[in-house]
């Protein structure tokens, strides 16, 4: 194995991960309200995460990646060839969040499992199984300039940062939620101890209204925060007061993982959500005067500052030890 120059103490934190063990669930869809059978395999190095509907008679391969995303309504929903494959963006989350790079991840039905409504179920499944490292880099988009995308009040953009932070900003007109603001430096510890048990959240009459619909059959409150004109009907009530907006940062960091590498830069948002954070993507990826790819097997003179970068440290998932 060859090691990488570069800048970190622990030099494996730049190496591609899978998991170590097949991972099988099953559980609710939110969508369809029927069982959703599960199975998360290992892939190979610069595979990323592929998405395997197994139900159908070509079992469709769809890759999480934003130019694959078909629908941003109520989730993110990617697809290829008419298949798809919706609310992924826990999931994505989860990998996102445990330093997962490659991973197949089979469904025999149109969605991915709610669980609880949060990424802590994900999160507890990789740990339960573990994670391997792999013999090749990740890559890194660093972000250099500024971009921003807008729709109505919602905003999000990148600015330039030595490592990956994220700032969120919510405001809701209700009396439990009203405005909300969170900043992190993006790290597994980070991620599983402050954001990945954040709950979805919606309110009691769009919950109703959808399902009059034929949407959201599954939701309910073993998988979601619901709330009335004035309060939280959840009878254990919520798991912090700031969950609201520490889910919707849980959803953008699912949402931007569909780059397909870990991002160097800072996110902020306000008022933003699945598809504000697509558009975002799509205009960085738009604009490469905005963004440098980094591969830090091969370094030389020419880093132009990159030797300051701080890349996420993720912990090897060690079965033993979790």
């Amino acid at each position: 194995m060859q090691k990488p120059n570069y800048i970190c103490k622990d030099w494996t934190v730049l190496l591609q991960r899978t998991i170590k063990q097949e991972i099988n669930c099953r559980n609710i869809g939110l969508h369809s309200g029927r069982k959703v059978g599960m199975t998360i395999k290992p892939a190979g190095v610069d595979e990323g995460i592929v998405f395997v509907r197994k139900d159908l008679p070509n079992k469709t391969s769809i890759k999480a990646n934003f130019q694959n995303v078909r629908d941003t309504i109520l989730a993110t929903t990617v697809g290829v060839n008419g298949a798809t494959v919706s609310t992924v963006e826990h999931l994505l989350s989860a990998f996102c969040g445990m330093g997962v790079d490659n991973a197949v991840v089979e469904v025999d039905a149109p969605e991915i499992p709610i669980m609880d409504g949060s990424a802590l179920p994900f999160v507890q499944l990789l740990k339960d199984v573990g994670t391997e490292i792999q013999n090749k880099c990740k890559k890194l988009l660093v972000i250099v300039k500024p971009v921003s995308v807008s729709d109505g009040d919602g905003k999000a953009m990148f600015l330039p940062s030595p490592e990956f932070k994220i700032t969120y900003d919510i405001n809701f007109s209700h009396p439990k939620i009203g405005r909300q603001t969170y900043d992190m430096t993006f790290s597994d510890v980070a991620y599983e101890r402050d954001i990945c048990a954040a709950r979805t959240f919606g309110f009691l009459k769009d919950v109703e209204y959808l399902q009059a619909k034929g949407l959201a059959l599954g939701g309910s409150l073993k998988n979601a925060v619901v709330l009335d004109d004035q309060k939280v009907i959840n009878k254990e009530g919520l798991r912090c007061d700031d969950e609201f907006v520490k889910h919707k940062i849980l959803d953008a960091i699912g949402d931007l993982s569909l780059l397909g590498m870990p991002i160097i830069g800072h996110f902020i948002a306000y008022k933003s959500g699945h598809k504000l954070n697509n558009l975002l993507l799509k205009e960085l990826m738009a604009h490469k005067e905005c963004w440098k790819i980094v591969n830090h097997v091969e370094r030389n003179s020419e880093d132009n500052g990159l030797m300051s970068l701080s890349i996420p440290s993720f912990r090897v998932l060690d079965t033993a030890n979790a």
